[in-house]
């Protein structure tokens, strides 16, 4: 018998009347004949309202006890799933991630899985049960409780499917599929009947919300099929694949689509000696903080000296400005500062592999709305540029239609 993994999101489960949706759409597919294991996130927001409970408590709450509590909002979600099947006569059981057995690290907030013991899963498959899992969180080998940061539970299902072995991984969202841009910046933004693992990994990467990297990461690594659909309407959304079949390819666009992130910041460390170690010096520091970099810019000055730039996520800004600060004065730096209104835009496409002059054209088109670019990085098949986060609506704009993204390939 077939198997699917299939996810559904916060919006998708946000109310008991869209539960009751779901519980419909899941038997749907089973009465089609196949195995169904639902991975389910916390009801819309109520993950931020768990956040803010423990920020009233403590504003820098973190680690073991929010993990905890945070948990709880998907605990509430797969209960009601479950009972809504049995309400309609459909034999199902919920699990935490404890209880499947998802080991992850003790990196809490942020665990990356280790293995998944997918015996209790097997078992009540073979008894016909509808089987609900709670995205997002697993344990570590010591049994505290952890999660995988936000979006996890993307990364939950695409795990499951892997270890369970699953004919297709379904991520059920708010949107019909994975578009050219965000639909809310772009009316024109135009649903991708395919892409690549490894453009929706760039796509990812970059900021676009439909999946999180790391569920990307998964499913490329164990040849997942993953696809992308909307909870609310029919639809064949978008999959996700290997590599463009040949005729594909001879028709596939410059680009694929524009990504964007508003949670970027910027911070700049000037005239430190240009010697060895010196980058290590600034790094080294940040990444004990268990900060992650993104774009790195270093220019050498006539006098010998060196500018120092690099990006972080905006949420980290002001303990990477302080290890930036601390840092200066051993390096005898000249100045340090930091910007955390700009934003990252991005355009991907393998396309970009066989086509000169797609830098130059995204450059042109910047310049000619006005666009002042501070940081620019490059790979096989994206662009990336970091520019004022007030231009970042009008940027994409520009992009989407300098490269002819709403006109069908």
């Amino acid at each position: 018998m077939p198997l699917l993994v299939q996810k559904y999101g916060g919006t998708s489960v946000g109310t008991i009347k869209r539960i009751e949706a779901v519980a419909d759409k899941v038997i749907g597919y089973k009465n089609q004949g196949n195995d169904m294991v639902v991975v389910v996130s916390a009801m819309s927001g109520e993950t931020n309202r768990l956040v803010s409970l423990a920020q009233d408590i403590d504003s820098q709450a973190k680690g073991r006890e929010l993990d905890v509590l945070l948990t709880t909002g998907e605990q509430v979600t797969i209960a009601l799933l479950a009972m809504a099947f049995e309400k309609r006569g459909y034999p199902a059981r919920s699990y935490t991630g404890g209880q499947v057995r998802i080991v992850t690290d003790s990196a809490h907030n942020k665990a990356r899985i280790k293995s998944i013991d997918d015996e209790n899963i097997k078992r009540d498959l073979d008894a016909g049960r509808i089987v609900v899992v709670a995205g997002f969180q697993g344990i570590d080998e010591d049994s505290n409780i952890t999660t995988l940061g936000r979006g996890g539970s993307d990364t939950t299902g695409v795990a499951l499917a892997a270890a369970l072995k699953a004919d297709e991984c379904q991520i059920f969202t708010d949107v019909d599929g994975v578009y050219t841009t965000d639909p809310r910046v772009e009316p024109d933004a135009r649903r991708l009947n395919t892409i690549t693992f490894e453009e929706m990994l760039e796509m990812a990467s970059l900021g676009s919300k439909v999946l999180q990297t790391r569920a990307v990461e998964f499913a490329q690594k164990y040849q997942v099929p993953l696809r992308v659909l909307s909870s609310f309407e029919s639809g064949e959304g978008t999959l996700i694949t290997t590599e463009y079949e040949a005729d594909d390819i001879m028709e596939q666009a410059l680009i694929s689509g524009i990504a964007f992130n508003r949670d970027e910041a910027q911070l700049t460390i000037n005239g430190v000696a240009d010697t060895p170690g010196v980058a290590y010096q600034i790094l080294g520091p940040i990444s004990d903080a268990n900060i992650e970099v993104d774009m790195i810019l270093q220019n050498i000055g006539a006098d010998g000296t060196t500018d120092f730039t690099f990006t972080v996520h905006r949420n980290d800004f002001d303990t990477a400005l302080a290890s930036l600060q601390k840092a200066a004065g051993s390096l005898e730096a000249r100045e340090v500062s930091g910007n955390n209104k700009i934003v990252k835009i991005s355009i991907v496409g393998v396309g970009m592999r066989s086509h000169a002059g797609i830098a130059s054209r995204m450059f042109e088109v910047l310049a000619k709305e006005g666009i002042n670019i501070l940081m620019i990085s490059t790979s096989e098949i994206k662009i990336s540029v970091v520019v004022d986060e007030k231009y970042l609506e009008l940027g994409v704009r520009a992009l989407h239609e300098g490269f002819d993204l709403k006109q069908e390939s």
